[in-house]
């Protein structure tokens, strides 16, 4: 990334010709059902903020909060709903002992988007994503169903979160055959906290042209410098309610590896004369494949320092630490094929340019 750049300076979401902003606003954090989001008044100082910035691309689901998310945001888009990238999710179970009310399957997928067209007060859902992966329902099903939706005008774009690579390339090549409609997005784990996805989830979203939106760039907070030693010596229950500590041990984030990385994250920062949010925030956007990351802020102040991620700009040390702090082992058969006699042995003294 190279130069500054604004929230109203759109790119291309997959292999759609949908425009939406280079940081996403998650509202996972828009209401306090759980314990430690932004109540009404603060969650429209967020979203007025950020749309008043040029952004366009809001980030929900239908069991945010217990549904306050939708509701707020339905509240909140009133006026200005048309200029509004709205996305949202299903999967999640919506009503506790009733097998059917969550999961990928069709019957979940059409009483989920049935509900957050109430809340969100909405005719259409811009953007669906299956939340998600069950391990249960055929991907022919799912696919069927969410071309359904877009059929009906329900839904005009659909995506999918949190689910192995195989089967999102085998949906999208089954999409592509049949006409039904691609996959353009994909909602991933992504920081320099969480770089596995490198592997395999990255290199295959720009093959088959879905974009990427990372959630979690901070690492549950973490590389934000907000956690230290003394955390890990507390016994935490891994939740999604209650704090946002409890978010924290509930993915994996707050481990002495990530404390680690924090304070290279807060070393370079140092060095830039920037938070360590933006540091975080920005290395994301440098992969290719990245589209926009998911912003989750509980303050309207929080998102203004993290909105500064777009001003960043990284030399080759810096950058440097930050990969070397983070690297991970790309396994086989990645390691393997890239090894000088493994190439040796395939191309001889061959010169080939790869694709950027």
């Amino acid at each position: 990334m190279s130069g500054t750049r604004t929230l109203d300076t759109y790119r291309l979401l997959g292999r759609s010709g949908l425009r939406v902003s280079p940081l996403s606003l998650g509202t996972m954090t828009f209401g306090a059902d759980w314990g430690w989001g932004a109540d009404r008044d603060e969650a429209r100082k967020i979203f007025d903020t950020y749309v008043d910035r040029g952004g366009n691309f809001i980030d929900t689901a239908s069991q945010y909060t217990d549904g306050t998310s939708e509701q707020l945001l339905g509240e909140f888009t009133a006026d200005n709903r048309e200029s509004l990238v709205l996305a949202t999710k299903y999967t999640m179970l919506r009503r506790p002992g009733d097998p059917n009310s969550g999961g990928n399957h069709r019957k979940s997928m059409f009483a989920s988007v049935e509900a957050s067209l109430r809340r969100l007060n909405t005719d259409y859902i811009d953007l669906l994503y299956l939340h998600a992966w069950d391990f249960l329902t055929p991907v022919e099903e799912i696919l069927r169903g969410m071309d359904d939706l877009v059929r009906s005008g329900k839904v005009l774009y659909v995506g999918i979160s949190d689910a192995p690579a195989w089967q999102i390339s085998r949906m999208q090549t089954i999409a592509d055959l049949r006409g039904w409609s691609p996959l353009i997005a994909l909602q991933i784990e992504y920081s320099l906290l969480e770089r596995t996805v490198e592997r395999d989830l990255v290199p295959m979203a720009r093959e088959l042209g879905l974009g990427v939106i990372p959630w979690s760039p901070l690492g549950s907070g973490v590389l934000t410098g907000k956690y230290g030693r003394a955390d890990l010596e507390q016994r935490i229950e891994a939740s999604a309610a209650g704090t946002r500590k409890n978010v924290a041990a509930a993915n994996g984030s707050l481990t002495e590896r990530g404390l680690a990385i924090a304070d290279v994250v807060q070393e370079v920062a140092a060095q830039l004369g920037k938070t360590p949010s933006q540091v975080a925030i920005a290395w994301t956007l440098r992969n290719p494949g990245v589209t926009s990351p998911i912003i989750g802020a509980r303050t309207a102040a929080q998102l203004e320092d993290n909105l500064g991620a777009l001003d960043v700009e990284f030399d080759a040390n810096q950058l440097d630490r930050l990969e070397n702090a983070t690297a991970v082992d790309l396994g086989f058969p990645h390691e393997f094929l890239s090894r000088p006699m493994t190439r040796s042995v395939t191309f001889g003294d061959l010169k080939i340019e790869q694709r950027p």
